[in-house]
C-alpha cells in the first residue's frame, strides 16, 4: 500500500496569527511585547523580553506552530526592576544550580558573570552535559545571556561505532526520522542532515546524538518539512 504525504501550507498571515495566539496561550510568557513578522514561513521576533527564560520561551513557542520553518531571534533582554540582580547574586545562584544538578560535574565547571551575562568554562565528559549545564542556568532570575565555552574531553571512540549507536537510537525512538536522516561522524563531530516534521522532532534528534558517548559536537543540518 502506497502512503501519500502532503506538505502542509499556510499563508504568512495565518502563521503570524497562530504564533501570536501561541504566545498568548503560553503560561511562561508574561509582560513581554514581541513584534512578529513572517516571510515565507520564517518568523522574525523583535522586542524586549523581561528575562532570558522569557526570550527562550518565546522562541520555543514560535517553533511549535505548524508551518513555521525557521525563527530569527532579534529580541533583547532587559530585566524589570523587581528582577534585577547583582552579578555576585547571579554567580551564587549559578553555582547553586550547578551544584544541585545530580548529573553535572559542577567541580569541573567555572563561571564568570558580567552585567548578567554568564560565561561557562571548563570541561565535561560528554556533549549532553555541556547542553545541560547551559540549560540549568538559563531560567535563573537576572541572567541576560549564557556564553557556553565548555569543552568535551571524553574518551575518543571509533566514529563508525558512534554513527552506529546514534542510528540504532534513532530507530528505537523515531523510526520514521531514522529513515529520512543521514548521520556522519568525523573527529567526534556528528553531522545530521535531512528533513524532520517538527521542531520537537529536531530537538529529540539532537538529544539522541548528544547522549552518545564520544560525541564532542553536533552540526545540525536538519530542515523542518511539515507533512501529513
Amino acid at each position: 500500500m502506497q502512503t501519500i504525504t502532503h506538505t502542509l501550507t499556510k499563508t504568512d498571515a495565518r502563521i503570524k496569527a497562530d504564533v501570536l495566539s501561541e504566545l498568548a496561550w503560553d503560561p511562561y510568557i508574561r509582560d513581554t511585547t514581541a513584534g512578529i513578522t513572517v516571510r515565507n514561513g520564517i518568523v522574525t521576533i523583535t522586542g524586549v523580553a523581561a528575562s532570558l527564560a522569557a526570550r527562550l520561551a518565546i522562541v520555543d513557542a514560535a517553533h511549535r506552530v505548524q508551518g513555521v520553518l525557521d525563527v530569527v531571534d532579534e529580541m533583547t533582554v532587559s530585566p524589570s526592576p523587581s528582577t534585577v540582580r547583582t552579578d555576585a547574586d547571579i554567580a551564587q545562584a549559578v553555582r547553586e544550580a550547578l551544584r544541585w544538578d545530580a548529573y553535572l560535574p559542577d567541580d569541573r565547571i567555572a563561571t564568570t558573570v558580567s552585567s548578567g551575562v554568564v560565561t561557562l568554562q571548563g570541561n565535561v565528559t560528554n556533549w549532553a552535559h555541556r547542553v545541560d549545564a547551559e540549560k540549568a542556568i538559563q531560567r535563573l532570575v537576572g541572567v541576560r545571556a549564557v556564553v557556553n565555552r565548555l569543552t568535551v574531553t571524553g574518551t575518543a571512540i571509533d566514529p563508525v561505532a558512534i554513527k552506529l549507536q546514534i542510528e540504532r537510537a534513532l530507530e528505537r525512538r523515531a523510526e520514521r526520522e531514522a529513515r529520512r536522516l543521514s548521520v556522519t561522524v568525523r573527529d567526534g563531530i556528528v553531522t545530521i542532515a535531512g528533513p524532520v516534521a517538527t521542531w520537537a522532532e529536531r530537538q529529540m534528534v539532537e538529544r539522541i546524538a548528544a547522549s552518545s558517548p564520544g560525541v564532542r559536537g553536533i552540526d545540525d543540518r536538519t530542515t523542518i518539512e511539515p507533512v501529513t
